[in-house]
């Protein structure tokens, strides 16, 4: 009985240390990484569509692109449950990964919609 008794104990440490190490799978958190870029750039584009119909210029369209982007990283968070160790590594993938990628995109969209709109 005392050998049962050790085994089961051992056994309930390295449940324990299983239980504190994160395993983390590098096909779902590439896949999880590619969504996150497909949405800001999407998120980008659409703001910058939106910012240029609304006719913002100067800083004013800059402060509504990190606004846009900061909704995008709560959206995502809301869509992982809040648990974004059980996506991620870490909460800098969802807040800061992708934050100026998508700069380009806005601008780009901006500057198109706001000289369709307002210019011709």
């Amino acid at each position: 009985m005392a050998v049962s008794n050790g085994s089961s104990v051992s056994k309930e440490k390295s449940s324990d240390l299983s239980d504190e190490l994160p395993t983390i799978n590098a096909e779902n958190m590439q896949s999880n990484m590619k969504v996150i870029y497909y949405c800001r750039t999407f998120m980008s584009i659409i703001g910058g569509v939106i910012a240029g119909i609304l006719g913002f210029t100067g800083l004013m369209g800059f402060i509504f692109y990190f606004v846009v982007m900061a909704l995008t990283s709560i959206g995502i968070a809301a869509k992982a449950g809040f648990s974004v160790h059980s996506y991620f590594d870490s909460w800098n993938r969802i807040v800061l990964d992708g934050f100026l990628g998508g700069l380009m995109s806005f601008v780009l969209f901006w500057t198109f919609a706001y000289d369709i709109v307002h210019i011709f």
